[in-house]
């Protein structure tokens, strides 16, 4: 998106392509359908570098053509990890990365999104929840 914006109507072009976007991605009709993806923008998140992280991953899904949802979320629990994004592939059990740098957001959605295979980073389950003690 490195449009030189030359006049006000280009500036409200830029603006609403940009809403629009993201207007599907936090409002997908069927995100139970397709790739979702959270990125945890709690303090601790944003302080390490998630807000980056999640405008390169929205930048890469578009470059890609790859349709997804992108949202943001808090605190996952993960402090130690940050930034930490969970991956919901539709059909499969949410998986957590931690440590998500750019060249690892991009290795996430070329082989796990992409291709389905899981790629190093990933934060194990350490919880168990009431469902699981009965």
């Amino acid at each position: 998106m490195n449009k030189k914006v030359k006049s006000l109507a280009d500036l409200k072009k830029i603006k609403a392509d940009v809403q629009q976007k993201m207007k599907l991605r936090e409002q997908g009709e069927h995100a139970g359908q397709i790739v979702q993806i959270k990125v945890a923008m709690a303090t601790c998140g944003i302080a390490s570098g998630a807000k980056e992280v999640m405008e390169f991953i929205i930048e890469e899904l578009d470059f890609k053509g790859i349709d997804a949802v992108v949202t943001q979320t808090g605190c996952m629990g993960y402090c130690y990890a940050e930034p930490t994004i969970e991956v919901i592939i539709p059909g499969q059990e949410p998986v957590i990365y931690g440590f998500v740098t750019m060249d690892k957001a991009r290795e996430i959605i070329e082989e796990h999104i992409v291709k389905g295979e899981m790629v190093d980073g990933i934060i194990p389950v350490t919880f168990k929840t009431i469902d699981d003690e009965n």
